[in-house]
């Protein structure tokens, strides 16, 4: 017997699903998502990465209420996160690039304990009231703080490589999170900063950052496997020089200067109408949409050539962020939290299709790479979107007319995707893409 079992073939590390679990995964409205979490071992990749992925949205607004609670200045605070946004901008690709050649879990690791022992330093810097280089040499330390959603999305796409439809429905899931994070992350980290001591929101989430990571990294049965370094599989060149990915970038990039004017514009609109308490809820109606639309779209088989759905879903954002704009110029608060609810709908199934562009047009050993120059210009583009809609709170009539920042980004997104879409030549290089990253 002992001799039998030893000689019993290993399993492999993804085994699919029960037949009587898969059939129930099958029925119902929201058998898509079932489908995909029936795969063993994605709902705890799945649980450990949202875990990690909450300081997203709360190590910015941590910093900025640690410094300036501390230092008593706005601008100190924001030159420090400014800093480490520049930091991570240039950083970031280079440690997606050290993910795909070594791994998930050899890299992302040890650049998540540097990164959290700089928002420790970062701290301590704070609460010892030491100089002001050191907050901004701590903070660009962070900067080593692995792409967890990046990483999450190349478990689906190694999981899922020959079902375009369950992909489709893990990249929107993963958006829809995306967007959870950025709605929950900043309350959390205001609530400890007000409530407990300053420095309490910058300590939880470099505390749920490392221990997301460590619980991501130990499901090892669904980490992608590392390409062989052959030379004829070996990248020799940059992603950004994959034709065809350059203008999805620039795409990414307006989408974030949308990001970055809403949350700027709409605090200066609330404090001008004396609501300043109301605009993290405006802004989260905005961010509650887009999660709302994220899930929904991922209900839908996808239709059609993606480069298609992708100029459809930039048209519909750039449509509705005509919203806002016409909702400020009424004066009413009630109908501009309305606007930007309609408005973040357009926002997810744009991010979704984008990021599976993405995808299906970066070489396979170089996944984690592409979708972190997506973020790194989404980032860029919120930095930008941020000083644009500052500038035009200041010099246009009001803060209302502001709203004219979201929506002009919106429309240069558009015309970016119109100029450059090339029927003869999207599809090729698109499927050429896919047919890499399937082997």
């Amino acid at each position: 017997m002992i001799l039998f079992l030893a000689a019993r073939p290993v399993a492999p590390p993804v085994r699919p699903a029960p037949r009587r679990r898969a059939r129930r995964a099958r029925r119902g409205p929201f058998a898509p998502y079932r489908r995909i979490f029936a795969v063993p071992g994605t709902r705890a990749f799945t649980a450990a990465n949202l875990l990690a992925r909450l300081p997203m949205g709360m190590l910015s607004i941590s910093a900025v209420l640690m410094i300036a609670g501390s230092r008593g200045s706005y601008a100190l605070a924001g030159a420090v996160t400014a800093t480490g946004l520049a930091a991570t901008a240039l950083v970031g690709p280079w440690t997606a690039r050290l993910i795909d050649r070594y791994g998930q879990s050899r890299i992302a690791v040890p650049a998540t304990v540097l990164a959290a022992l700089g928002s420790l330093s970062l701290l301590l810097c704070v609460h010892y009231d030491a100089p002001a280089w050191t907050l901004f040499a701590s903070y660009a330390a962070t900067a080593t703080t692995p792409n967890t959603g990046g990483m999450s999305r190349a478990r689906w796409a190694h999981l899922f490589s020959d079902d375009p439809a369950a992909r489709h429905t893990a990249n929107s899931f993963e958006q829809a999170a995306d967007e959870l994070c950025f709605m929950l992350g900043p309350v959390l980290a205001t609530l400890l900063c007000t409530t407990l001591f300053p420095e309490a929101g910058t300590a939880v989430a470099a505390a749920l950052l490392l221990t997301g990571v460590l619980l991501f990294a130990a499901q090892r049965r669904t980490e992608p496997p590392v390409a062989a370094r052959t030379a004829a599989h070996t990248p020799t060149r940059s992603p950004l020089r994959v034709p065809g990915l350059p203008p999805l970038l620039i795409t990414f990039l307006c989408t974030g200067a949308i990001f970055g004017s809403l949350e700027v514009v709409t605090l200066a609109y609330a404090d001008d109408h004396g609501i300043r308490s109301a605009a993290g809820g405006m802004l989260a109606l905005q961010a509650a949409g887009s999660c709302a639309a994220g899930l929904l779209y991922g209900l839908l088989p996808p239709a059609g050539r993606t480069h298609r759905r992708f100029l459809a879903c930039v048209g519909a954002m750039a449509a509705l962020m005509l919203l806002p704009l016409l909702a400020a110029s009424t004066g009413s608060p009630a109908a501009l939290a309305v606007a930007l609810l309609a408005a973040g709908m357009a926002t997810a199934p744009t991010m979704v299709t984008g990021m599976g562009l993405v995808q299906s047009r970066t070489p396979a050993g170089q996944l984690n790479e592409g979708m972190t120059l997506a973020v790194t210009a989404l980032l860029g583009g919120i930095a930008a979107g941020s000083a644009a809609g500052g500038w035009a709170v200041d010099h246009l009539t009001g803060p209302g007319t502001a709203y004219t920042v979201p929506a002009t980004a919106a429309a240069l997104a558009l015309t970016v995707t119109l100029l450059t879409r090339s029927k003869k030549a999207a599809a090729p290089r698109e499927s050429r893409g896919a047919a890499a990253y399937m082997g």
